[in-house]
C-alpha cells in the first residue's frame, strides 16, 4: 500500500511539473492579448497616442490635395520580374519587394505575402487619393502559389480588398491571417479562408509557425470605426529561417520584447517612410533611424526597407527614406551588408 501511495505521489508530482513547464513555455513564447478601452476599442500598450493638433492635421491633409502636382523624382527603381524563377523556386529562401509594404517571402516550403496591394490608389474612392508612383514588381498572375497572407491592419494601403479578392480567386487554398476585428470585412467580400488572430496567437502552416504580435499603430476605414479592429506585426518562424514583418508602426519598447521572445531573425522588414510631419506621425510611423533601431531590437541579422516610395502618403521627399535608412544602418552592427534597399520587383535570397 505504501509503495502504491509513493508511486501515485511521484506520478502526480510528475504531471504537475510537466504542466508547470508547459505553462512556463507558453508564457515565454506569447504576448498578452490586446487591450480594449472602456468603449471596447483596441488600445496600444502605451495607451492613447499623440497625433498632432487639429491645425497640424488640417494643414497636412490640405497638402495631400496638392500632391497631384508632385514630381515622381526619387521614386524607387523597378526591376523587371516575370515570376518564372519564383514559381520554380522550392528551396531557396527569398524575399521580393512588390512595392509599399507588399513583400513576397519564400522560406521553409511556404510562400506568403505581406499586406498585398496591387491597386493603383489606396482609397475608398478609386479616383480620389494618392496614386501609385511605381507599378507592382510582379503581376498577380505571375506569382507562385500563395500559402497564406498576413495583414497588419485595415488602412487602405495595407488591406486592399480588390487584391485580396483576386488572390482568393487565383488559389482557393490560400489562407488569410488578420488581426482581431477584420475577418468580417473579408468574409463579406467573398473571402472565406480567414482566421482572426490576437497578439500572442500562433498557427502552424506546413510546419512553419505564424505569430501575431504587438505593434504601435491604429485602425480606421470609415467615419465611425476608429480602433474597432486590431493592428499587428508578424513573425514567421520555420525550421531553417525566421522572418519578422513590422507592418506599419511607430517605434515602441515592444520590439525588444519581440526580439527576446522570438529572435534572432534572419531578416526583418521594417517601414522607413510616411514619417513627416513628425508632430503628427511620430507615434504611429517610424523614421528611418527608428526603423534601424527596431531591427536591432528584434535581433535581426539583416533589415530590409519597405513602406516608402510607392504611394505619396506624407511630406518627406521620395528619395529620402532609403538614404537615411542606409546611413543609419551603416553606423550599427547591421552595416552595409545587413541593410537592404531593394528595387521594386527585385528578389534577394536570405
Amino acid at each position: 500500500m505504501l509503495k502504491q501511495r509513493s508511486y501515485f505521489r511521484a506520478a502526480l508530482l510528475g504531471v504537475l511539473l510537466l504542466s508547470a513547464q508547459q505553462l512556463i513555455a507558453k508564457t515565454e513564447q506569447s504576448f498578452d492579448p490586446a487591450r480594449r478601452d472602456e468603449s471596447g476599442r483596441f488600445d496600444n500598450t502605451a495607451g492613447e497616442l499623440e497625433r498632432g493638433s487639429r491645425g497640424v492635421q488640417l494643414a497636412f491633409f490640405l497638402r495631400r490635395f496638392a500632391t497631384i502636382f508632385r514630381s515622381a523624382d526619387g521614386a524607387p527603381e523597378r526591376m523587371a520580374n516575370n515570376g518564372n524563377l519564383l514559381r520554380e523556386n522550392n528551396t531557396t529562401p527569398t524575399i521580393t519587394w512588390i512595392g509599399h509594404a507588399t513583400l513576397l517571402v519564400q522560406m521553409d516550403g511556404v510562400n506568403f505575402l505581406t499586406d498585398p496591394i496591387w491597386s493603383n490608389t489606396p482609397s475608398p474612392i478609386p479616383f480620389i487619393g494618392p496614386s501609385r508612383w511605381v507599378e507592382p514588381g510582379v503581376e498577380l498572375a505571375d506569382l507562385p502559389a500563395i500559402d497564406f497572407v498576413v495583414i497588419s491592419h485595415n488602412h487602405y494601403d495595407h488591406l486592399d480588398l480588390p487584391t485580396l479578392r483576386e488572390l482568393a480567386q487565383l488559389n482557393t487554398e490560400t489562407e488569410f491571417f488578420v488581426p482581431m476585428g477584420n475577418a468580417d470585412l473579408l468574409q463579406k467580400n467573398g473571402i472565406s479562408r480567414v482566421r482572426e488572430m490576437n497578439w500572442g496567437d500562433s498557427i502552424n502552416v506546413k510546419g512553419t509557425m505564424v505569430h501575431c504580435l504587438p505593434t504601435q499603430h491604429w485602425s480606421k476605414r470609415s467615419l465611425n470605426d476608429t480602433r474597432k479592429s486590431l493592428w499587428s506585426s508578424w513573425a514567421i518562424t520555420g525550421p531553417q529561417r525566421r522572418f519578422y514583418f513590422a507592418g506599419d508602426t511607430g517605434y515602441f519598447d515592444g520590439f525588444k520584447d519581440i526580439g527576446d521572445k522570438f529572435g534572432p531573425f534572419d531578416l526583418a522588414a521594417v517601414p522607413v517612410g510616411a514619417y513627416e510631419p513628425r508632430a503628427m506621425m511620430k507615434a504611429t510611423h517610424m523614421n528611418p533611424e527608428e526603423a534601424v533601431q527596431s531591427a536591432l531590437d528584434v535581433r535581426a541579422t539583416t533589415a530590409v526597407a519597405m513602406h516608402y516610395g510607392t504611394f505619396d502618403l506624407s511630406d518627406e521627399p521620395l528619395s529620402e527614406p532609403p538614404l537615411r535608412f542606409k546611413a543609419a544602418a551603416e553606423k550599427t552592427s547591421l552595416g552595409t551588408k545587413g541593410s537592404w534597399v531593394l528595387a521594386i520587383g527585385e528578389t534577394r535570397s536570405f
